[in-house]
């Protein structure tokens, strides 16, 4: 963290312990809210592209080259556990 961003964290910091106790608590659930709420747009975000590279034709043509490849060393002669 470079040093400007540091000064202006403290001030930040410095202008919360201003606030009453009551403004604060709201402040932090209003932080938490806003981190869970990007932390779960993120989540769909990925979601979403795992869902639409599964579905990608060419992704599963690749899928099935590549299990096809390593059928050959499924059959090993190793047990299964």
């Amino acid at each position: 963290m470079s040093t400007r961003h540091s000064s202006v964290l403290f001030e930040i910091e410095r202008k919360i312990r201003e606030l009453s106790q009551k403004e604060q608590l709201w402040l932090i659930e209003r932080l938490a809210h806003g981190l869970r709420e990007r932390t779960l747009k993120n989540q769909r975000i990925l979601e979403n592209q795992l869902a639409a590279m599964a579905s990608d034709s060419e992704i599963q043509s690749e899928l099935k080259k590549m299990s096809e490849e390593f059928a050959l060393t499924e059959s090993d002669g190793l047990e299964k556990i």
